[in-house]
């Protein structure tokens, strides 16, 4: 019974864990959102920036975006953990499933790498807006 016992206990903390850094992220996605442009207004803002202001408004938006990334990446590692820590079903059986940690580890890593592409776009805007204003 003790034994059960120890189980579901590791199962809630795990799972709580889990939750805690979904809610965690989700704040700091909200938090860094601000920045976000519309798809319209991204268009229109990258056919037409010219001015500092313009260019500062894309760095925001692609570092707004990459911290939508990196959350994401976050919630898929912490997953993947989980799912290292008890998996739902054998990984052999069911390769690159949604329900293994290799999906998950596939995932995090593609956030982890978009996330660092429009932090490089938010630098390029960033160095334009200097340009712009001199």
């Amino acid at each position: 019974m003790w034994r059960l016992f120890s189980y579901s206990l590791c199962g809630t903390v795990s799972a709580l864990a889990v939750l805690t850094i979904v809610i965690s992220a989700g704040q700091l996605l909200a938090a860094d959102s601000k920045g976000l442009l519309s798809k319209s207004e991204l268009k229109q803002l990258v056919a037409k920036a010219r001015t500092a202001e313009d260019h500062l408004k894309l760095a925001r938006h692609y570092s707004a975006k990459a911290a939508e990334h990196e959350a994401e990446a976050q919630e898929h590692e912490a997953l993947a953990a989980e799912y290292r820590r008890s998996p739902p079903t054998p990984a052999a059986k069911q390769p690159m499933s949604g329900r293994t940690a290799e999906h998950c580890e596939y995932f995090a890593k593609h956030c982890r790498n978009a996330a660092k592409e429009l932090r490089a776009m938010a630098a390029m805007h960033e160095e334009q807006a200097q340009k712009a204003g001199k």
